[in-house]
Formats: C-alpha cells, structure tokens, sequence
C-alpha cells in the first residue's frame, strides 16, 4: 500500500488557447501525484515579463525561441504533467522533442468554446477586431501539427474532473499497449499494482 498507480510518469498537454490545457493539467497532476509545469508561465517566470510584454517588446520570434529552450528542459524532466501554449506543439523540433519524451495529450473544443473561455484575455494572438474568425484560422492552420498527438480529448462543455479521467483512461490504454510491444512508456512507473 502507498504506491502511486499511473500509467505514465510523464505527459504533456497540448492544444489551442483556451481548450483547458492549464486546469485540466494541473487536476491531472493531483490525480496522478506529480509535479505541474506550465511552459507559459514558466517563461514568464524566466524572462520576468508577462508574455503579452514578451511580444509586443521582443517579438514572436523571441518568445518561440524561449518556448523551444523550455521543451528542451520540460523533456528531460521525471515525474511531470507539462502544460504547453497553444503554438508550442506546432513547431517540428518541439513536436518531435515532446513525442519521443512521451505522450502527448491534445485537447480541443470548438472555436466558439473558445472564444468565450478567452474573450476577456489579453491574448497577443487575438487582439483583433474579429477574434472569433481569428481563432477559425489559426485552429485550421495548427490542426494538422496537433492531430499528431498521441491522445486526443474534447473538452467543450464538459466538467474538468470528467475530462481528466477520460485522461487517464486513454493513458491506460497507451501504456499497456506500449507494454506489449516490450517498450517502457514514459519512465517505468506504468505497472499497475499486483491485486
């Protein structure tokens, strides 16, 4: 007794702005006993300035420089639920640097969705005059990078507890699929405890 059941010791979380990727994370790792970074604030904590200041003082290509650094040390990390921004999995190096490390899950919810869970933001990306047609184009763009998760959960209009469990279910199933195959997912902490 007191052994932590989970099905990996790593995972990621990626997707669009506002799919849930913070709450859902942080819950995540509460359920599975382990450690929550979130890659935004990390940064923010880094650069000491808030990532609207990043952009608008430095520049996108700064930020996506800070953001690649940061999964390079996120990826080397043991026992972490890593919450990543909307554009980190788009990129390739940081795409094939998080899939090789582990699971990623993706979640997504409809443009609608998230337009209202981000209209009172201060959103770089969406500071335009029709955000929502922003959100449109932008989800359509990065749709093909994110279908290469390696999980992929909806999260519109359901309980962040409903979808954090259907988390762990999916990992579940990653896990012992990857422990048929003779692989050790994520870290060797995917044993399921002897009854």
């Amino acid at each position: 007794m007191g052994l932590i059941e989970r099905p990996v010791s790593w995972v990621a979380l990626a997707g669009f702005m506002g799919t849930g990727k913070s709450r859902v994370g942080w819950e995540l790792s509460r359920a599975l006993a382990l450690h929550f970074v979130d890659t935004d604030k990390l940064i923010t904590r880094v650069v000491g300035k808030s990532i609207p200041e990043v952009f608008e003082q430095e520049g996108e290509a700064y930020f996506r420089a800070c953001e690649q650094e940061v999964v390079r040390r996120v990826s080397r990390l043991d026992h972490a639920v890593v919450s990543l921004g909307g554009g980190t999995f788009i990129h390739e190096e940081n795409r094939r640097t998080l899939l090789e490390r582990g699971p990623v899950v993706v979640l997504w919810a409809t443009p609608e969705t998230v337009y209202q869970r981000t209209k009172h933001s201060d959103r770089p990306l969406l500071a335009t005059a029709d955000p929502l047609s922003r959100i449109r184009t932008l989800m359509t763009e990065r749709e093909p990078s994110y279908r290469q998760g390696t999980i992929h959960v909806h999260s519109d209009g359901r309980p962040s507890e409903e979808i954090v469990e259907e988390v762990i279910e999916r990992l579940w199933d990653w896990a012992d699929v990857n422990a048929a195959w003779g692989e050790d997912p994520a870290g060797g902490d995917s044993e399921r405890a002897a009854d």
